[in-house]
């Protein structure tokens, strides 16, 4: 009896150490599991080269993520071809919100309607996180165009048909649109000349080599103050508060002219919510940093941010009113 109870002792003990130690490896687990994100450094892949207007936003952007992920966010960037492969390479990569896409109004919004044979669905192939940023565009001329107003340019445009060159950030990009929407409003005739991004457009410009541009204010500012480079209009209906006394093309001659460009950050589809959230909050708190809000304003561009359900409501909405604009002025991509 006595050893039947010593038996019975050992066998309690043992059960009691086995599920001691599978406590244990739960616990491990699961706080594995439940590890804080981020663990590690993030990618943000920006749909245009270096020193850009789009790039300029996302090293402001991803300085803030760092701060308030305490991690850091290295930039890479993919420009050519409206950002399509820039946006195919976030939707090929893990869902685990490591990648991030800058996303720009081309890629959600204007690419279904330019490329017929689109590798990603905007709508359906990522889960959307915030928007960041709204610009308008500015129509900046060089000195030597003999034009100092909206009416001024679209006579000499109408006098030389096809003279006239403006330069793009690329085929199918929202800068492309906003002078094949101009053209087609004021019924002249445009050279259209893309380039990979905007640094290299920029650098034409300057030199004498294109006509003009519709491209992002930070792009200019210090050009136009130098007056290298002359502003004859907004792309807003509103002027902006970085360039009082440029009015908007829609009231210097050309009325109803309307492009107003907006950016944002999206992942893979199939990112975990809680991830999602994460980096929601942390753009709502960066975004709103004052002295960011500042810089960026002097730039003419508006901080901002929202939920993911305002983004993607936004990218739904702008999809058939650029299909609209897309096939009213005729842009098409190589």
């Amino acid at each position: 009896m006595e050893e039947h109870s010593m038996s019975a002792f050992r066998l309690r003990v043992r059960s009691a150490f086995h599920w001691a130690a599978v406590c244990a490896l739960g616990v491990t687990v699961g706080a594995h599991a439940a590890s804080p994100y981020p663990e590690r450094p993030l990618r943000m892949i920006v749909p245009f080269p270096a020193g850009g207007a789009a790039d300029i936003m996302a090293r402001g952007l991803a300085q803030q993520l760092s701060e308030q992920l305490g991690q850091q966010v290295v930039i890479e960037n993919r420009g050519g071809a409206g950002g399509t492969p820039a946006a195919e390479a976030v939707v090929n990569s893990p869902p685990d919100g490591y990648t991030l896409l800058f996303a720009t109004m081309g890629t959600l919004a204007i690419n279904p309607s330019l490329y017929p044979k689109l590798r990603y669905d905007p709508v359906k192939d990522f889960e959307y996180v915030s928007l960041t940023h709204t610009t308008p565009r500015v129509l900046v001329v060089h000195p030597s165009v003999q034009a100092r107003t909206v009416q001024e340019l679209i006579a000499l445009a109408k006098a030389q048909p096809g003279r006239l060159s403006y330069g793009s950030a690329g085929n199918g990009s929202s800068s492309h649109l906003s002078g094949a929407l101009f053209a087609s409003m004021a019924d002249v005739q445009l050279l259209h000349v893309p380039y990979k991004g905007s640094a290299p457009l920029l650098n034409d410009l300057l030199a004498g080599r294109l006509s003009m541009t519709f491209d992002s204010y930070a792009v200019y500012a210090e050009h136009i103050r130098a007056g290298k480079v002359r502003a004859l209009g907004v792309t807003s209906l509103k002027r902006i508060s970085a360039l009082p006394e440029v009015p908007a093309i829609s009231e210097a001659g050309l009325d109803g002219y309307d492009v107003s460009n907006w950016l944002g950050v999206v992942v893979p589809k199939g990112t975990p919510q809680s991830v999602v959230q994460r980096l929601n909050e942390a753009i709502a708190k960066g975004m709103a940093d004052e002295n960011l809000k500042r810089q960026l304003g002097a730039m003419g561009i508006e901080a901002t941010s929202s939920t993911p359900e305002e983004f993607a409501a936004t990218v739904k909405r702008e999809i058939p009113k650029w299909a609209q604009i897309v096939k009213k002025s005729g842009a098409t991509v190589d």
